[in-house]
């Protein structure tokens, strides 16, 4: 079975009869809309609306919720959730020791997982689940994963942007369902409603592909003599990137190419990205 342990996520474990209410009140998903059984996609963002750190919520139970979070992540998230706890009658756990994040495609996840789901960010890269630890494959096909999330466009937090510096919107999330718009407040709810009213979100982090191999994560890429973003992760010759779309929409209307460290970029579209995309004269609207 195609699967990989994900030897770079953690997991963080919120319970008690508090739990989906704490967490729906300071997290940008829709905590209520998550099923027992099912998972959601969401973060914790500063007051300011920057991602401290982006998660898959799994509710394996009615109240209890596993937060699959990058490793770097987990304490840091413990400590930011434990300062908004209050009075709040939940715990907070660090459960890396015991369990593993594994994600899998083509086959159905394992029966003996502890959570498992459809990853809810997008269908197409297959399920995502939670197992003991013991029972974790020893590593699985690692790289395969990573090449299929590239190819789909999926950033990864930690990875493709840095915590702390990225607003939601530029991470794709409102395109990934990692945003609910209909909801009642959470932290740094205010900042992220402005940007999507306003459609002021001008640097994202879209799929590329290179003209040849790919350069390091945290390559400039520029527009002639002008940095217009950073390269983030990528795999053969395809990529993520964070990109000025409008800087970039000028460059290739002036007949510009993209550059990173010397190495030609071409964006490309997905079907689940809905904003428009800068392309050359000619090549129509993405």
């Amino acid at each position: 079975m195609p699967s990989a342990r994900l030897d770079g996520r953690g997991v963080l474990e919120v319970a008690g009869e508090e739990a989906r209410t704490f967490l729906d009140r300071i997290v940008t998903c829709d905590v209520d809309a998550v099923a027992t059984g099912g998972a959601g996609y969401g973060a914790l963002l500063s007051p300011q609306g920057k991602i401290l750190a982006d998660f898959i919520l799994f509710a394996p139970a009615p109240e209890r919720f596993l937060l699959d979070v990058p490793a770097g992540a987990v304490a840091d998230l413990a400590k930011r959730l434990t300062l908004y706890r209050l009075r709040a009658k939940i715990t907070i756990a660090d459960r890396g020791a015991d369990l593993a994040v594994v994600a899998g495609w083509d086959e159905p996840p394992p029966a003996t997982a502890v959570a498992a789901a459809d990853d809810p960010r997008l269908a197409a890269i297959g399920w995502r689940a939670i197992v003991e630890r013991a029972a974790a494959p020893a590593s699985g096909d690692a790289p395969a994963y990573d090449a299929r999330r590239i190819s789909l466009g999926l950033p990864e937090g930690g990875r493709d942007f840095d915590f702390g510096d990225a607003f939601p919107h530029e991470a794709l999330m409102d395109q990934l369902g990692g945003v609910a718009f209909d909801k009642g407040c959470y932290v740094g709810q205010e900042v992220v409603s402005r940007m999507q009213h306003r459609g002021t979100a001008r640097t994202r982090l879209v799929p590329v592909r290179y003209g040849g191999e790919a350069p390091p994560a945290g390559s400039e890429v520029a527009a002639g003599d002008r940095a217009i973003g950073r390269t983030g992760t990528a795999s053969g010759g395809r990529g993520l990137a964070t990109i000025r779309l409008d800087r970039a929409a000028d460059a290739l209307a002036a007949g510009e190419s993209l550059m990173a460290a010397g190495m030609p970029l071409e964006i490309e579209t997905r079907d689940w990205i809905k904003f428009p995309l800068p392309r050359r004269p000619g090549e129509g609207a993405s």
